[in-house]
């Protein structure tokens, strides 16, 4: 079984409250469902959010130890995070597949969003597509993965 990390960033675990004319009314347990529902067999969803830096970081290391491909909203870490850059990094480094997702569009909203430290490291990013971002990240690994 390949367990696929989903990794989210301060602020996420209060969706479905938090702004929803920006980021929707679904909350993370609905987004566990939707992701849940969309894996194919023989694949596992592992979804955590944390408002620690640190905490995330680990799972990255996480993932390279386990070889788990990565499902990264990396939320407002994105625009500086230089340590969560380089752990990302080394997911990549690793031959592992580490999709950047962002629920609403970083490039149509405050200037302050439109740089990602992260995008350059990741092997792609979705960004835009509410939670559709997740599922089509999950597409892009499965496609990968074979």
């Amino acid at each position: 079984m390949v367990s696929i990390l989903v990794l989210n960033g301060p602020n996420l675990g209060r969706l479905g409250s938090r702004e929803p004319d920006v980021y929707g009314s679904g909350t993370l347990d609905d987004l566990r469902i939707a992701l849940e529902g969309e894996a194919p067999a023989g694949r596992a969803i592992d979804l955590r959010q944390t408002n620690d830096e640190a905490e995330l970081i680990g799972w990255l290391y996480e993932a390279v130890d386990t070889a788990s491909p990565v499902i990264l909203n990396p939320a407002a870490f994105t625009h500086y995070s230089y340590a969560l850059r380089d752990a990302a990094a080394l997911v990549t480094q690793a031959g592992l597949i580490l999709v950047e997702v962002h629920i609403s569009n970083p490039h149509a909203r405050e200037q302050f969003r439109h740089t990602s430290v992260i995008s350059a490291v990741a092997t792609g990013v979705i960004a835009g597509f509410g939670f559709d971002s997740y599922l089509l990240a999950l597409d892009a690994i499965n496609r990968k993965l074979g």
